[in-house]
């Protein structure tokens, strides 16, 4: 065993999906060791998986090919690398049986670039080239022990024909040069940040969609998977200890059937897998099963600390919170992807956008930054600066997400809070980095798939609820920030005194009566300790809608998507209209408590005629009772009309829900001739 301290670090492909995690715990990990990152921003590449390294002073990224020699010799030679860790590859096998010219150039070709680079600059200490567990070929269904390090290559697809002799090239320069080279062949990785042409991600987001699981062939091929920080840190290990000549699997004996993945993701997301799967035609040669044997690993210190059921879980969950990462994946979720190899003049940038070159805007980072694409609305054409400046929490959810794009809109300076909700210091530092005029938070957790999630996660949902909404409301109060806080009206429901049907709503100074749920009872609890903070405006959201008909979040795609439903009347909040609203309030320095939801109250099955009227005239659904529902749920829902006329007196404009709903998501999307 080695022992091993690099100083410079070239890092290939670290905007895809391994990589960029081992990028991402490397600068974390590491902040003496510098860490360059090479991509060239492929259809798989998000500049988004680096947002956790990209203020970091040890990070720099490059945007490049490493077919291009002198790219590549010039990175060497400038930033004194000493070591590469190359993980730039095309991997998608059912890509490779479409585009195997394309596999060829740029997994055997751009190897040899790289290795020839190193040769010339005499300075590389070492070489980690990260192959995979497919050029062993097929392993025998009845193998009791897995393939080692020293066995035949014997790949079946082009995809791990070109890897297989993208090794023999690292070998021959091992051997004819002396490069300093480490090998590591890996079981297949799942988790955060991964481009759904793969397995796990797709089927999360074709569930997400309510969509069949295609599976190839009969789904009884076995396959071993790894979650993604696992493999991070096998790569930290190999890194300090692996020995220069040696190949490394990195693996797992815990083995699945493609179609036992299925039906776990079906059952996360409360589907029935028999009805959810879809066999469909086989890729011309589909491997039975890949076995490593991988006990070298572990003899350095790596083991395994994910299981399978966490690291699913927390896959799903990134998924949920994150649906449009990647943009427009329709391709990627077909049963048989053909993924384009480069989309010509479109990059994604740090902030989520997608721009083409006309349309994005270059910046020079600091003296450790190379030159950056960012959104072309970030830079205002304005002559006059924007009085204020937001500090925005919930980056990954969808109420945060949309605020972004409010503040582009009107020029409004925006930042992600960094910190965790929970830990008073990361806030503080925030609010000392950004100097924000107001502070939204957006950030909570409402549990996943629904709230019922909180019933069985109760710690984890006072910590972010409670605890966490307290600490930032205290933090905004000492540095003398207003603090807008989106909360829910979740909190009541029908009583005697405001029935059913009545037009009598509850309004802001009532008392919540509702205890049904616990993501409920956080709520309420939060609401009332937050009546001491005069810095804090509170904004009541009930039952959210967007134009946007395809995120699973809107209220509308939920139960269109339901076999049955309620049908109840209910207040609820049009966010295309009322966000805006947030801001404007945020300009007036409001506070208090506002029921933030379009005045009067719509049912389900009224919402269900509109989407009928408008979509889909085929569209049909039935009704069952608050009994019936209740069998199916682990916590009630809360019912109630909430008063607005706090809210309409303040901005007269505001339009009924029903308007609303009409003039801001259903005209819009109109599928039916008028």
């Amino acid at each position: 065993m080695s022992n091993y301290t690099p100083k410079n670090i070239l890092i290939t492909g670290a905007a895809g999906f391994i990589a960029s995690h081992v990028a991402n715990r490397l600068v974390r990990s590491y902040p003496e060791y510098n860490i360059v990152v090479l991509d060239k921003l492929d259809y798989c590449s998000n500049l988004k998986n680096l947002s956790p390294s990209r203020s970091s002073p040890n990070f720099k990224f490059v945007k490049g090919d490493i077919g291009s020699a002198d790219l590549v010799n010039y990175l060497l030679m400038t930033e004194n690398i000493d070591t590469i860790m190359h993980f730039a590859a095309q991997t998608h096998v059912d890509n490779s049986f479409g585009n195997s010219f394309e596999f060829t150039k740029n997994n055997i070709y751009g190897t040899h670039v790289l290795l020839e680079a190193c040769k010339v600059s005499g300075q590389i200490r070492r070489f980690i080239h990260v192959s995979t567990d497919e050029v062993y070929g097929e392993t025998d269904e009845d193998a009791v022990v897995g393939n080692h390090e020293a066995s035949q290559l014997l790949p079946t697809n082009p995809y791990s024909a070109t890897k297989a002799g993208a090794e023999m090239l690292v070998m021959a320069y091992g051997r004819s040069y002396g490069l300093p080279i480490i090998t590591t062949r890996g079981n297949n990785v799942y988790g955060p940040n991964q481009f759904p042409e793969k397995l796990i991600p797709k089927f999360i987001l074709l569930s997400l969609q309510g969509k069949p699981l295609p599976i190839q062939g009969d789904g009884s091929n076995v396959r071993s998977y790894l979650y993604c920080e696992d493999v991070a840190e096998a790569f930290e290990v190999v890194l300090h200890r692996g020995d220069v000549g040696h190949v490394y699997n990195i693996g797992t004996k815990k083995e699945r059937r493609v179609i036992d993945v299925a039906k776990d993701i079906s059952n996360l997301f409360n589907r029935d897998p028999d009805a959810s799967i879809q066999f469909v035609e086989n890729r011309p040669f589909n491997d039975q099963r890949y076995f490593l044997d991988d006990q070298k690993l572990k003899n350095l210190g790596w083991s395994q600390k994910t299981t399978w059921e966490e690291g699913l879980k927390k896959t799903m969950d990134w998924y949920v919170n994150n649906p449009d990462w990647w943009g427009d994946v329709s391709g990627a979720l077909l049963p048989h992807p053909r993924m384009p190899m480069m989309p010509g003049g479109v990059e994604r940038n740090w902030y989520g956008a997608e721009k083409d070159d006309s349309g994005s805007s270059e910046v020079s980072g600091n003296a450790n930054h190379t030159r950056m694409v960012v959104p072309a609305s970030k830079i205002s054409n304005s002559p006059s600066k924007s009085p204020y400046k937001f500090l925005i929490y919930g980056r990954t959810g969808w109420i945060g997400g949309l605020l972004s794009k409010l503040c582009e809109k009107q020029g409004i300076p925006y930042e992600y809070g960094k910190g965790r909700l929970e830990d008073r210091s990361q806030l503080l530092s925030d609010i000392h980095a950004v100097k924000p005029t107001h502070v939204f938070n957006a950030a909570g957790v409402t549990g996943r798939p629904n709230v019922d999630w909180c019933e069985s996660h109760k710690t984890e949902t006072i910590r972010t609820n409670v605890a966490g909404t307290l600490n930032l409301a205290d933090v905004c109060k000492e540095n003398g920030l207003l603090m807008m806080n989106f909360a829910t009206g979740c909190i009541f429901e029908y009583n005697a005194a405001h029935p059913e049907g009545s037009g009598i709503g509850f309004k802001e100074e009532d008392s919540p009566n509702f205890t049904g749920s616990f993501y409920s009872k956080t709520k309420a609890m939060v609401e009332e300790l937050l009546k001491e903070y005069p810095n804090v405006c509170t904004l009541r959201v009930r039952m959210p809608i967007s134009s946007d008909l395809n995120n699973p979040r809107n209220f509308i795609t939920k139960i269109s998507r339901y076999n049955k439903v309620v049908n109840i009347p209910n207040s609820m909040t049009i966010l295309d209209e009322l966000l805006p609203i947030s801001i404007e309030m945020a300009k007036r320095n409001l506070t208090g408590i506002w029921n933030f939801t379009n005045p009067g109250v719509v049912s389900h099955n009224e919402i269900l005629e509109m989407y009928k009227k408008y979509i889909n005239p085929e569209f049909k659904w039935s009704n069952f009772t608050l009994d019936e529902q209740a069998k199916v749920l682990v916590a009630p829902r809360s019912n109630n009309e909430m008063d607005a006329s706090k809210l309409k007196k303040e901005f007269p404009e505001l339009l009924s829900i029903k308007e609303s709903l009409i003039k801001n998501v259903f005209e819009p999307n109109r599928k039916t001739s008028a």
